[in-house]
């Protein structure tokens, strides 16, 4: 089962920018630890890359690698992502 770590949007109409980025970590069927990282223009099909690590703490260390990753995007992209949907934002919804 895969837990939902983030959902992150990226936008910027005036310069036609909409971007989504989400990540997701557990263990498959068959027990192997994944991450699992979904991205691309809002409102399209988008990407979805499986990760294979070998344990929990690696895919912890993977997501936070991304999530750094995702700083960085008011100076490549010129805007910067959002947190839109996070797990404690659902919990504290429901």
């Amino acid at each position: 089962m895969l837990i939902p770590i983030a959902y992150l949007a990226a936008r910027d109409p005036a310069r036609n920018i909409h971007r989504a980025y989400s990540l997701a970590y557990g263990q498959d069927l068959f027990g192997n630890w994944i991450v699992e990282t979904t991205y691309g223009r809002i409102g399209g099909k988008g990407r979805t890359l499986v990760t294979v690590v070998n344990n929990e703490d690696e895919a912890l260390k993977y997501v936070q690698k991304s999530l750094k990753r995702r700083q960085s995007a008011p100076k490549r992209l010129g805007i910067g992502y959002e947190i839109k949907n996070s797990p404690a934002t659902r919990a504290n919804n429901s």
